[in-house]
C-alpha cells in the first residue's frame, strides 16, 4: 500500500472525532456474485521451454518487500518455475517499508535481450512509482507477448494504470478499493476475495495474500500435489481467495495508534534482523516487513560482513548494518535459523511486536498488511 498517502491520512484522521478515514463503503459487495473459487488456468509453454518462465518486476526507487519477496521465494521452493527477480534499471532495488536492498538477477532489459518471447508470469508488486513510464511500458509489452500479469497487493495500480484491467474482476488492498474504484471505472472491483483471476490478469487484497496467490501459480503450473507439498513446506494449510473484506477498516483505535507511535519520535527503535548466506527470505520478508509497519520501529539487514549475502532460495541482499562495524540497531531479532515454518515467521513478528509496542500496534500492523487475527 502507499505508505506515504496512508501516513498522512491516518494522522490527520487522528485529530478528527471519528476514525474510518477509508471504509471501503463505496465498494460493492460482490461476493455472492463471484465464483465459489478462483480458477488459475495454466499458461501453455513457449516453443523450446521445459517450464514456464516467472518473472519478478521491481522498480529500483521502491518496492514493497514482501510483495516482491514472498512470490519469488514460493515459486522457487516449488521448482516448477523457472524465477527470474528483476529491476526496471541497473542497481539495486530499494525496499519498503523496511530500508532494505537486494540485487535483482537482471534489469528488464537484459531479461527481454534474453526472453525475446516474454515471461510466462509476470509477478507486479507494489512499488512507490506506479505511473513510472518504463515500468508500465515493460508490463503491457509482457502482457501483449501472451504472459499472465499478477498485481500483488497495490501492484495493482500498476496492472491498472497500464490498461490491463478495463473490462475484468480484480482486488485490490482494502485502502486502496475506493480511489481505484473511482479512477477505473471499468473494473469491477471485488470484495471478499484474497485474490482475482480473470482472462490473463490475476490481482489481490493486501501484502498477506502474496502467499495464498503464489501457492494457487504452483498449483496452476505444477499440479494439487505439488502446491500440497509447497504449501506443507512453507506451514500454509489453506490457499483459497476467501476473505472477509470488512474485517479490514480503518478506525478511531487505529489512528489513535498511528499517531501516538509515529509522534512519539524519541522512542523510535531501529531493529535488526540478521541474515547470513542461506537464510530463509520468505521469512525475513515477512518479519522486516511487520516490524516496519509498528510506526515505531524500522528494520535493517544485520550481517558479520560487508559481503553481499545469497539467500535460501538465490536472492542477493545487501546488508544494511555490519556487526562491530557499523553503528548498532537498538536492538537485534533473534536469528531467524530455519528451523520453523516460513510463513508462520509473521504470526511471530505479529506476537514480538505485540509483546514490546502492545496489542493495538499489532492489530494496526496486521490491518496495514490486510493479514486476519484470531
Amino acid at each position: 500500500m502507499r505508505k506515504s498517502t496512508f501516513i498522512a491520512v491516518v494522522l490527520l484522521a487522528s485529530t478528527l472525532d471519528v476514525g474510518c478515514a477509508a471504509s471501503g463503503e463505496g465498494v460493492k459487495k460482490e461476493a455472492a456474485a463471484s465464483p465459489a473459487f478462483e480458477f488459475i488456468a495454466p499458461q501453455p509453454l513457449r516453443p523450446g521451454r521445459t517450464r514456464p518462465v516467472v518473472a519478478v518486476i521491481g522498480e529500483n526507487y521502491f518496492t514493497e518487500l514482501s510483495d516482491y519477496i514472498v512470490p519469488y521465494g514460493v515459486l522457487t521452493e516449488s521448482g516448477v518455475a523457472e524465477v527470474i527477480a528483476l529491476a526496471t534499471k541497473p542497481g539495486p532495488i530499494q525496499m519498503f517499508p523496511a530500508r532494505l536492498r537486494i540485487e535483482p538477477h537482471a534489469t528488464s532489459a537484459e531479461f527481454d535481450a534474453r526472453f525475446p518471447d516474454g515471461a510466462d508470469y509476470v509477478i507486479v508488486p507494489a512499488v512507490h512509482r506506479d505511473e513510472d513510464p518504463a515500468l508500465i511500458g515493460w508490463v503491457q509489452a509482457q502482457a501483449a507477448k501472451g504472459a499472465r500479469i499478477v498485481g500483488v497487493c497495490d501492484g495493482v495500480w500498476v496492472v491498472a494504470n497500464a490498461g490491463l484491467l478495463k473490462g475484468r474482476r480484480a482486488a485490490g488492498h482494502w485502502y486502496s478499493l475506493e480511489n481505484l474504484q473511482r479512477k477505473f471505472t471499468k473494473t469491477r472491483w471485488e470484495k471478499n476475495r484474497r485474490y482475482v483471476a480473470d482472462g490473463n490478469v490475476v490481482t489481490t487484497t493486501g501484502a498477506s495474500a502474496s502467499i495464498p496467490v503464489s501457492l494457487a501459480l504452483v498449483e496452476a503450473i505444477g499440479g494439487r500435489e505439488r502446491a500440497l507439498a509447497v504449501a506443507k513446506s512453507l506451514g500454509v494449510a489453506d490457499w483459497s481467495p476467501a476473505h472477509r473484506s470488512d474485517d479490514f477498516q480503518l478506525n478511531a483505535r487505529h489512528t489513535f495508534t498511528a499517531a501516538r507511535n509515529w509522534l512519539a519520535f524519541w522512542s523510535h527503535e531501529k531493529i535488526g534482523v540478521p541474515v547470513s548466506p542461506g537464510s530463509d527470505e520468505i521469512a525475513l520478508a515477512l518479519t522486516a516487513d511487520a516490524y516496519s509497519r509498528t510506526y515505531r520501529s524500522t528494520a535493517y539487514f544485520v550481517s558479520k560482513s560487508n559481503v553481499p549475502i545469497k539467500t535460501r532460495r538465490g536472492l542477493v541482499l545487501l546488508p544494511d548494518s555490519v556487526v562491530g562495524v557499523s553503528a548498532a540497531p537498538d536492538r537485534t531479532l533473534p536469528a531467524l535459523d530455519g528451523t520453523s515454518a516460513p510463513a508462520s515467521a509473521l504470526d511471530a513478528a505479529l506476537k514480538g511486536i505485540e509483546q514490546s509496542y502492545g496489542q493495538a500496534t499489532a492489530a494496526f500492523v496486521a490491518l496495514q498488511l490486510e493479514a486476519p487475527r484470531p
